[in-house]
């Protein structure tokens, strides 16, 4: 038996292409996968594949805040300089309240890969009781900026966005998430972290 609360996740792929059937979406897996991988609780994802389309991104984010009851919702694509990437402007626009530290540290971690790093305009914002972040487009940078760097012994040499992600959650009144240290471990001040259950 689970004895971790259950939490509702939206994932988002924003991507003309993909959404067109021209090629197949790798960032719905992509997320999908390093969810099931870094949390124990049991996870019900509510997956969106759209275009690039400002309104049709920001009418997604609050349906699966507002209706399906998400408590987190995670982004990817749309994030560049190009013309059509207007997730960040998307997602602003339903925001109550804007988070940039996660921004900062996704273009650190970044960084330390690629110059075009600075080039990502990804914003993390809460809605309600929700979290909402945008993630880069690419698997691998989906699970570095996430995850973070470690050294050849393990030990975190940048860390990844979601180890903040449970308590900033448990601050906005949502879900107790936990998380397989192997992957992603989560920080939380001591008087913040729940006693397991029996």
């Amino acid at each position: 038996m689970n004895t971790h609360d259950p939490v509702t996740i939206g994932i988002v792929s924003v991507s003309d292409r993909a959404s067109s059937g021209v090629y197949e979406d790798k960032g719905l897996p992509a997320l999908r996968d390093w969810l099931n991988r870094a949390l124990k609780n049991p996870v019900t994802f509510v997956e969106r594949l759209i275009p690039d389309e400002r309104e049709r991104i920001s009418a997604t984010l609050v349906e699966l805040v507002d209706t399906c009851g998400c408590s987190l919702v995670l982004t990817t694509g749309g994030t560049g300089p190009a013309p059509r990437d207007v997730t960040p402007e998307a997602t602003l626009a339903v925001a109550d309240r804007e988070m940039p530290g996660f921004g900062e540290q996704m273009r650190q971690i970044s960084l330390r890969f690629v110059p075009t790093a600075i080039l990502s305009r990804q914003v993390a914002v809460i809605r309600g009781r929700s979290l909402i972040i945008n993630l880069p487009g690419q698997p691998k940078s989906i699970a570095e900026t996430l995850e973070g760097m470690r050294d050849a012994d393990g030990k975190p040499v940048v860390h990844g966005i979601f180890a903040a992600v449970p308590y900033c959650i448990d601050l906005i009144g949502g879900p107790y998430l936990e998380t397989n240290d192997a992957v992603c471990a989560a920080f939380r001040p001591k008087s913040a972290i729940r006693a397991p259950r029996a």
